[in-house]
């Protein structure tokens, strides 16, 4: 495993430009299986979190693809990508003409992806590393989560932190293609999106994903 984290996502990966975004192109695993292999193995040996930064999400990308269309929700505001991945949806943000964009990640791969491109995309993002889940407040805006509800645990955590923001007179957007931890109520659909995925990794080619606002 490379020590540097810059390094060991540029070997990982190629740009590559997400299907739903013609806008962008990302540092993408070309390949889930090779990528995904050599993080286990550092995960034995180094306690390396799965690379979930290398791949653009559905929930990502329909979330980004949203914001780009509608600019008018992030323009001139503060923003937070939350649980970030390769940084899609803060690098939509930047495109968008947010006044400040952050990052969250508590991975130092996907914090090291998200500078590379934040980069390539010649925009400015804010790193923030850790669990920013009731321990940071930087007076957003706009906080977006895309793809967030794949596990229970998460859910439990997210959504309750996610709502008490919404509370408070954040715009809350939230991106799911039909993960299993979805909250059933407290959310307004915006858009729906079919967003290309690898059958690797989803088991089929296209997956429905809709962008909410989630309530309080």
């Amino acid at each position: 495993m490379a020590s540097d984290p810059n390094a060991f996502v540029l070997a990982g990966t190629a740009i590559t430009t997400p299907p739903l975004l013609p806008e962008m192109s990302l540092y993408l695993a070309t390949e889930v299986t090779p990528l995904w292999e050599a993080t286990e193995v550092a995960l034995e040996r180094h306690g390396v979190p799965p690379p979930y930064w290398a791949f653009c999400w559905a929930g990502g990308q329909a979330l980004a693809r949203h914001l780009i269309d509608h600019p008018e929700i992030v323009r001139g505001r503060r923003v937070l990508d939350f649980a970030a991945g390769c940084g899609v949806c803060a690098i939509a943000s930047a495109l968008a003409g947010a006044k400040a964009v952050d990052a969250a990640e508590i991975d130092s791969f996907a914090l090291a992806a998200i500078a590379l491109n934040a980069t390539l995309n010649k925009v400015a993002v804010t790193s923030l590393d850790g669990d920013v889940i009731g321990a940071l407040d930087r007076g957003w805006d706009v906080v977006l989560a895309g793809d967030v509800c794949y596990e229970r645990p998460m859910a439990d955590r997210v959504i309750p932190w996610l709502r008490a923001l919404a509370g408070r007179g954040t715009k809350v957007l939230l991106a799911d293609p039909g993960r299993a931890y979805l909250p059933g109520t407290g959310l307004s659909a915006l858009a729906t999106y079919e967003v290309p995925v690898s059958r690797d990794l989803e088991d089929r080619d296209i997956r429905s994903t809709t962008v909410y606002a989630l309530l309080p």
